[in-house]
């Protein structure tokens, strides 16, 4: 009976790995639909509009001058302008990687790249926003096999630098526990730093209702 019993054993463990490759080798249901090459350039040059555009009202912000104090029985004024806000879709956002993946896939990594040491090769991605959370899924190489990976999470802002803190992490269609990534994403992040400053006009930064909210100052 005990052999019957490691031999049953055996299988199920043989039958688990043999699961889990074929889980990690599996490609995932797509978080997004892929762009033709048109909309990629359509949707990457009104990402580039739009943050020109609340680039310069920042500047306007932080260069008008302050407000003057008013007196309590004097009229209150009308109303005070509102704090500049630019909203990017998951279009712009994935047209704006499409675009900076093909130009690091056409000239190679540079030293002004800063992505560390044997950074992975992204060979494609997707990218979508639903809700207050983003998804992301990018093709890679691991063991001379490609691989999906796929990450979703919150994007927030925390003394002038960008955060991100992981709901979910998948490896082709098998899914990872975030409590054993997120140590070791924090820490690349940290590493990272100042890649994840944000522009001195930007005050908040969150998705919001699909959408990649910006705040001014």
């Amino acid at each position: 009976m005990k052999l019957k019993i490691d031999r049953i054993i055996s299988i199920a463990t043989l039958i688990a790995a043999l699961v889990a490759i074929v889980l990690v080798l599996k490609k995932p249901a797509p978080v997004a639909q892929p762009q033709a090459p048109a909309a990629v350039a359509e949707h990457a040059q009104s990402f580039d509009q739009k943050m020109a555009e609340f680039q310069q009202q920042t500047q306007q912000g932080q260069t008008s001058s302050p407000q003057p104090s008013v007196s309590s029985d004097a009229a209150p004024p009308a109303s005070l302008p509102s704090k500049p806000e630019v909203h990017i879709n998951s279009d712009e956002v994935s047209a704006v990687l499409a675009q900076a993946l093909g130009s690091a896939g056409a000239q190679g990594l540079t030293p002004n790249s800063n992505v560390g040491s044997g950074a992975p090769v992204i060979k494609d991605q997707q990218v979508s926003m639903d809700g207050d959370q983003v998804h992301g899924q990018f093709l890679t190489e691991i063991g001379g096999k490609d691989v999906w990976i796929t990450i979703s999470g919150h994007i927030g802002e925390k003394d002038g630098y960008a955060t991100f803190d992981p709901t979910e992490f998948k490896v082709g269609d098998l899914n990872v526990p975030v409590s054993l990534v997120n140590p070791a994403l924090q820490k690349k992040l940290a590493e990272q730093r100042d890649r994840m400053k944000l522009p001195d006009g930007v005050g908040t930064m969150k998705v919001e209702n699909g959408e990649l909210v910006m705040q001014g100052k």
